[in-house]
């Protein structure tokens, strides 16, 4: 009898989609207003060719253009300004609207976006630059006289002495031969397809359609531009914007490089998947489920995308209709099934059955739970296929007193802390996940950590020894301790959680399996990742997070006598520099190496030539939570380990309790008997000599 079963309903709804987090944060103001200042430098420069040669030219132009124009018979300036002239009051307040408005205008576009639309403020803001740097050329290449200086018009700023507007006192220095293209019309145009991009609202769009005729009379009537200034405007608005949608996408989407390592590394049976099992007091409905996972997709970056072009620059592009056959599976455990080994292959399912646990108890254990770290284990190891969202969740009936809810997303979405951030949405209440309240450092400090960090990673050597690949099966199993337990036999000993985490790591290895502890030279060679997220960044999309490599010590020891040790060789940790460091290589450096460059480089670093485990300490909410209504019991995290790694060690504070999840090369190291030692070590007294 098959375990597992496709939910048969098919309900395709609209898809929705926010954009992508990195363009949704804001820039510095400091930064925006270097890059007006350079703008405003480049204009100044176009300015400063002057010279009466220069204005005969720009009056050949003008004649020229009126005669293209008499002949296209689009010849109306000269109608419209004399009607104009005719009527005082109303020419100074056309003079004031050309003054003015395309000014206003465009200065609340950008700092409405700004602060409200921030996924919009970076095209408004490109493209802005954009079109008036080819305004400037089309300025310096192409001095155009605007009619107002050309014999029989009529200059309607100096006969209505207008303060402020162009040709006025206030602003004779301006430059008066920048007639083709009108910026006056650009940017009223650019304002109104911008506002299109914001708001959808019929009345905006009919105030921002006036705005954009008024602005093409008044630049007519009052003689300062001609009608093929007004195209020339929609052309280089039309360029700008349309240049910058595409760069964007093709930029926004773009799957970093510190992402895109996750898939490089990837290799068949090992699925390079982070995510999390909870335990659910009650029995959600299918419908519940997928509605609540429904309802918060447009909160969790690219679970409505896939990938696109990755034997290239991968990218996201959008899916589609969710199939939910695929993403949301139930598994039923029949009881009274036996339970099986403790290496779990890449099959889909096939595990045992058992009875379940109770969620009062404060441990983990039981030959019940082990059944079910052999099924989670059994379907968070596949590959997750490429051709769709990079996400799949089960909910595993059976279990006694309660529902089991598993969810897995590729390594390339989220690192580990962030898939904790992400995942967080779908529980009540509201919870953010705390982030260090320290201050990161500048620009220059980072420049001089990069570079200290660097040459520290080149002299940390190699782990004493490479390990052979025991084979494709998984160990899988988990543990949970009370956090205030393990928070004071660490106090106690004068170490860091992470310390004790790794001692006991070590030491539960050893007893293990002591022949492959004396293989390592008594020393295990540790990936540790440390998490570079910034305070108040909101960020909890992608890799960002970086790894230390450590020695720490492989004995058969008591975690009092490894103490000083494990200490000593930690120091690391203490130190931002190699974190930076190979941060910097991930997201930055490698941006310059081709893609096949890229997957050899992360496929010889990530693996057995250079560490022999992965132990990682994450920090979790301190409160209950409940999903779809009902009280989660116990959270454990899901991490991948490295390609021929036989160890990864992930431990996940919620609650009260830390949880504890080991995975193993199955055919190497016992996972069930590692994480009962790593337990038992963890908990150990002060004071106890190992036998």
């Amino acid at each position: 009898m098959s375990a597992t079963h496709s939910h048969g309903r098919h309900l395709h709804l609209p898809r929705v989609r926010l954009a992508a987090i990195p363009d949704a944060k804001r820039p510095t103001v400091l930064g925006e207003i270097l890059v007006g200042a350079a703008l405003f430098a480049v204009y100044l420069l176009v300015d400063a060719l002057r010279g009466p040669g220069r204005t005969a030219w720009a009056r050949d132009n003008a004649a020229q253009l009126i005669d293209l124009e008499r002949w296209l018979h689009l010849d109306v300036e000269r109608g419209l300004n004399d009607w104009l002239a005719a009527r005082p009051g109303l020419m100074t307040a056309a003079n004031y609207e050309y003054a003015t408005t395309y000014l206003v205008s465009a200065a609340l576009l950008l700092v409405i976006s700004y602060l409200w639309a921030p996924q919009v403020y970076r095209q408004a803001r490109n493209s802005f630059v954009l079109l008036n740097l080819l305004a400037f050329a089309a300025f310096a290449a192409y001095p155009l006289m605007p009619p107002r200086m050309m014999p029989g018009f009529v200059d309607t700023v100096a006969s209505g002495g207008t303060v402020g507007s162009w040709g006025s006192p206030v602003v004779a220095g301006a430059n008066q031969l920048a007639a083709m293209p009108s910026l006056h019309m650009a940017w009223a145009l650019w304002v109104s397809v911008m506002l299109a991009r914001m708001s959808q609202r019929r009345w905006l769009q009919a105030v921002s359609a006036v705005h954009v005729l008024l602005t093409l009379y008044v630049v007519l009537a009052t003689a300062n531009h001609y009608v093929l200034d007004a195209a020339g405007a929609v052309v280089v608005v039309g360029v700008a914007v349309g240049a910058t949608a595409r760069l964007m996408r093709g930029s926004s989407g773009r799957l970093p490089t510190a992402d895109a390592f996750f898939l490089d590394i990837e290799t068949p049976g090992n699925g390079q998947n982070v995510g999390g099992l909870a335990l659910i007091a009650g029995s959600p409905t299918y419908d519940e489920i997928r509605g609540l996972l429904e309802r918060h997709l447009p909160q969790l970056p690219h679970f409505t995308d896939r990938l696109a072009g990755v034997r290239g620059a991968a990218r996201w592009e959008p899916a589609g209709a969710i199939d939910w056959s695929h993403h949301l599976v139930e598994v039923e455990l029949p009881a009274g099934s036996e339970v099986g080994g403790s290496g779990v292959g890449g099959s889909e399912v096939g595990g045992p059955s058992f009875g379940g646990p109770s969620f009062g108890g404060p441990s983990f254990g039981g030959p019940e739970l082990v059944a079910l770290d052999e099924l989670v284990g059994r379907l968070t190891t596949p590959q997750l296929p490429q051709d769709r969202p990079l996400w799949r969740a089960w909910l595993v009936r059976g279990v006694r007193g309660g529902t089991g809810f598993c969810i897995v997303m590729h390594h390339c979405m989220a690192d580990g802390v962030g898939a904790v951030a992400k995942l967080l949405c779908l529980l009540e209440p509201p919870y953010e996940l705390p982030v260090p309240d320290r201050k990161g450092p500048g620009a220059v400090q980072r420049g001089a950590g990069v570079v200290a960090g660097l040459a520290q990673l080149a002299t940390d050597g190699r782990p004493a020894a490479v390990l052979a690949t025991g084979g494709s099966a998984r160990g899988f199993a988990t543990a949970e301790v009370p956090l205030d337990a393990v928070r004071d036999a660490a106090r106690s000993r004068g170490m860091k959680v992470t310390e004790l985490l790794l001692a006991a790591t070590g030491s539960a290895v050893a007893g293990v399996d002591p022949g492959l502890a004396s293989r390592c030279g008594g020393r295990l060679r540790v990936s540790v990742p440390m998490m570079l997220r910034a305070p108040g960044s909101g960020d909890d999309d992608g890799n960002l997070t970086a790894a230390v490599l450590l020695d720490t010590p492989a004995r058969g020891a008591s975690i009092d006598e490894l103490r000083d040790e494990v200490c000593r060789k930690a120091a690391p940790l203490r130190s931002p520099t190699r974190a930076l460091a190979s941060r910097w290589v991930m997201a930055s450096a490698l941006r310059a190496v081709p893609r096949t460059g890229r997957r050899a480089f992360a496929r010889n670093v990530y693996g057995p030539k250079y560490f022999q485990a992965i132990v990682s300490n994450m920090p979790g909410p301190d409160r209950p939570f409940t999903m779809a209504g009902l009280p989660v019991g116990r959270v454990l995290p899901i991490l991948p380990p490295a390609p021929g790694i036989p160890l990864t060690v992930g431990a996940l504070s919620w609650d009260g309790h830390l949880g504890i999840t080991v995975v193993t090369d199955a055919a190497v190291l016992d996972a069930r008997a590692v994480v009962e030692r790593l337990e038992a070590r963890l908990l150990e007294p002060v004071g106890v000599v190992a036998q």
